[in-house]
Formats: structure tokens, C-alpha cells, sequence
């Protein structure tokens, strides 16, 4: 578990390797990971977008970016907190995820970002 707190939200992230649906003789290595958003701040916030960098274990980059996590745009009030729970595709058992929120704070409609930790991703079979 990794977690970081930036602009007062914390971001905690959990990973787990998913062998039901992983196919290993096939390159294809499926990962979930939870993820808990936490506001500490005074004011209300509200998650706009985000933007991934996914990096698989020999090194091929994909960015992924849109709207809201998993369908929604959660308004977190002082306190509150905001947990989902995600997947990712590699073609090697290990890889990194890292990234960014794009937040807006409901007060002065300013913009801010939030920096999503670097975690692994690790097979249980693949590290030694």
C-alpha cells in the first residue's frame, strides 16, 4: 500500500494481482487496484479527471486519461473520502502506475491536481 497526500487530498492505493483472470502463457496479467481519496482540506473539492501513466515490465508507456474515476466525478466535502476499485491490463507480470487527479476546488472554482503515487504492480509468482 502506498499513499500521498498532495493540495490536502490523500490518495491510498492498494494493489492486488487477479490469477481468475490472468492468462500468464498468454502475456495477459490482470491487476486491481483500490484506490480511498480522502479530503483534508476546509473546503469542498470535486475529483474532474484523471491521467495515468502505465508502464509494463519491459518498458512500453500508456497514458490514459478522461473523466471522473470509473464513471463519476465524486464531491468530497471536508472529511470525506472517496474509494473505487479498478483494473489494468499488462502484457508482463510486473509493471507502475502513477498519475494524476484533476481536482476543482468548489469554492473559488480553481483548478488543482493531485499526484496519484507510484505503486507496483508485481505477480506473486514474479518476484523473487
Amino acid at each position: 500500500m502506498v499513499s500521498e497526500i498532495t493540495a490536502g487530498v490523500e490518495v491510498i492505493v492498494q494493489t492486488m494481482y487477479q490469477p481468475g483472470h490472468s492468462i500468464p502463457e498468454e502475456n495477459a496479467h490482470v491487476f486491481a487496484y483500490k484506490i480511498v481519496i480522502s479530503n483534508h482540506n476546509d473546503f469542498t473539492v470535486q475529483l474532474l479527471s484523471r491521467r495515468w501513466i502505465i508502464t509494463n515490465g519491459i518498458g512500453e508507456v500508456e497514458i490514459v486519461e478522461g473523466e471522473g474515476v470509473v464513471g463519476r466525478q465524486p464531491v468530497l466535502y471536508r472529511g470525506d473520502s472517496h474509494e473505487y476499485v479498478s483494473g489494468c491490463n499488462l502484457a508482463t507480470p510486473f509493471g507502475m502506475m502513477e498519475g494524476t487527479y484533476f481536482f476543482q476546488n468548489k469554492a473559488t472554482q480553481n483548478i488543482f491536481e493531485v499526484k496519484i503515487p507510484l505503486f507496483k504492480l508485481e505477480a506473486p509468482f514474479a518476484l523473487n
